[in-house]
């Protein structure tokens, strides 16, 4: 005779804390110690990778979720980084690069991350501070430093565990991982200048990011030493935006007595805006004028195929952001908390066969 109830189910590893797999439940699972498969879920220098990937797979097959309030009350720990990014970042092709490299270079570790974004009216010291003083994150990584930028002084004066994708000048060593701007904008010029361009135009950063600045310094030394004249865009930079920036290129084309004939952009945006803006007054790509820009994604050639390209890597940035800042948290030496990627060549997109470059 039945009660006319469903008997209940037989509880699976996920169904309660007591069935929770745990570090002992992983290591009777793979005949380690559970000292050492704490340590391989960590990452640790000293477990090889053979024995981290065979404690991964058996945390993978058991379901093994860490206890996030247990963790942190063990070690005082989140086990999350936190990338700190403005919502007027270049989402379509260099923040998306950024944000899936860290998060794959975070796979297999004991670390998550979390985006926290900020907005054009909101001081950026607002998450830093909020993340720092509520010990929401181990760790931070953020993007378009300025050159004397308060946020790397509040942290490093507190000792918390940061790194930036680009450079200070604020005789604070932090970690950080930069594109050579400088050195983008020389060879920018230069194939401008073998294009048989003589009047350049720059559509720059905002000027008070480091990366404006050597932008700059790069466009205006490479074009005094070919005797190109030069001048800077300051009526929009290269993230204000497509409309605002296409706006800005027209009203500096049409004022101009000779227009420019070779345009540099700092963002895929701008390029697109400043392309649209040329052949708004009837001008040809390739015939009246020529543009570089840099892209993380390749996207230009589609749009443009005579648009010469220089490729940021940006999920290597995004690795080696990763790495140095899981680095600072596990207080590791780490020999390369500094890394800096020069442009390579400059190339037409019409001449991409596929690949990467």
């Amino acid at each position: 005779m039945t009660s006319g109830v469903d008997a209940p189910l037989p509880l699976t590893s996920g169904d309660s804390d007591h069935e929770r797999p745990t570090l002992k439940t992983i290591a009777a699972a793979t005949g380690l110690a559970v000292a050492t498969v704490s340590r391989a879920l960590k990452d640790a220098p000293d477990i090889g990778e053979a024995t981290k990937l065979r404690v991964r797979e058996a945390a993978s097959r058991l379901g093994y979720r860490p206890n996030r309030a247990g963790v942190r009350l063990r070690t005082g720990k989140t086990n999350v980084i936190a990338l700190v990014l403005s919502t007027e970042s270049d989402v379509m092709n260099h923040t998306s690069q950024l944000i899936y490299s860290i998060a794959n270079a975070l796979r297999g570790t004991a670390y998550h991350l979390i985006v926290t974004p900020f907005f054009p009216d909101q001081d950026p010291m607002d998450p830093i501070r909020y993340l720092v003083e509520t010990e929401s994150a181990d760790a931070v990584i953020l993007n378009q430093t300025k050159p004397d930028d308060p946020r790397v002084r509040y942290m490093a004066e507190r000792h918390f565990p940061f790194a930036t994708h680009g450079r200070t000048d604020m005789g604070i060593e932090h970690s950080y991982y930069d594109f050579d701007n400088e050195s983008f904008a020389t060879v920018a010029v230069e194939a401008l200048a073998a294009a048989g361009r003589k009047r350049l135009l720059l559509v720059p950063p905002p000027r008070s990011h480091s990366y404006a600045r050597h932008m700059i310094t790069g466009f205006a030394r490479a074009a005094g030493e070919n005797g190109l004249a030069f001048e800077v865009l300051t009526t929009a930079t290269s993230d204000s935006g497509g409309t605002a920036i296409e706006a800005a290129v027209i009203a500096h084309l049409e004022q101009s007595a000779v227009r420019p004939d070779g345009l540099l952009c700092g963002s895929t945006t701008a390029a697109m805006a400043a392309v649209n803006a040329a052949e708004h007054l009837g001008m040809v790509l390739g015939r009246d004028f020529d543009l570089v820009a840099k892209e993380a994604i390749r996207f230009l050639h589609r749009f443009r195929p005579g648009i010469m390209v220089v490729n940021e890597d940006v999920r290597q940035a995004g690795d080696f952001l990763a790495r140095a800042v899981v680095a600072a948290i596990e207080r590791r030496d780490t020999p390369a908390k500094q890394g800096l990627e020069r442009p390579g060549k400059v190339e037409r997109a019409s001449d991409d066969k596929g690949g990467t470059r």
